[in-house]
């Protein structure tokens, strides 16, 4: 296990979940002396660390990482949601990812930390597109190549996104059997679908 920090084993583990809700959200009721002597994460630090660096960790590795640290995060950050909705999704864990996908994107719409007067979060607006693009869709670039692990919640019929990839506009429907590739540009391109070779020819439509 990679610890959050020095001695995180020894605070006082009570998961988030066992909190009294009138002491929510701690960032306005607790000193930060409290907060600081306290196991409660504001937003994902070892976890971010698996999203920068997928590469190098197993999915073993994340799930157990995410397992133990998930508990103990607040999400009272905007740029905590979006990066759970993600690791998720790379879990294929659409229910969970779904719901911290909902709490990004509407953080400011339901003034979910109680703070929305002091202005909007750009940072919720940037992880909502990262949870769809890089979440739902699974869109990675591996050796100066793109990817995707196609997934969908079962809220959706469908979801779309445009990537400006080497100057060329290349938009991906996906749908809950299905996903589409069409290329705006001049010349082809290979994408990889699960791993899966597909060309796609400019201003046509490819359908996986």
């Amino acid at each position: 296990m990679y610890l959050q920090q020095d001695g995180f084993l020894d605070k006082e583990l009570v998961k988030v979940h066992d909190l009294d809700k009138s002491q929510r959200p701690i960032n306005q009721k607790w000193s930060w002396d409290r907060i600081l002597r306290s196991p409660y994460i504001k937003q994902a630090d070892t976890l971010q660390g698996f999203y920068f660096f997928e590469d190098h960790f197993s999915r073993e590795q994340l799930e157990k990482h995410f397992d133990f640290y998930e508990p103990f995060t607040v999400h009272e950050s905007s740029l905590s949601p979006c990066v759970h909705s993600i690791q998720a999704a790379t879990l294929g864990r659409m229910e969970q990812a779904y719901t911290f996908y909902l709490r990004t994107s509407r953080l400011d719409l339901d003034d979910y930390n109680k703070e929305v007067e002091e202005g909007l979060h750009i940072t919720s607006m940037a992880g909502t597109w990262m949870s769809i693009v890089e979440g739902f869709g699974g869109m990675r670039v591996k050796d100066n190549e793109l990817h995707f692990e196609p997934r969908i919640p079962k809220e959706w019929s469908g979801y779309s996104f445009k990537i400006n990839f080497r100057n060329q506009i290349l938009k991906v429907s996906i749908h809950q059997n299905e996903t589409k590739f069409v290329l705006e540009g001049e010349s082809p391109i290979t994408v990889y679908v699960n791993g899966t070779a597909v060309l796609v020819e400019p201003n046509s439509l490819v359908t996986v």
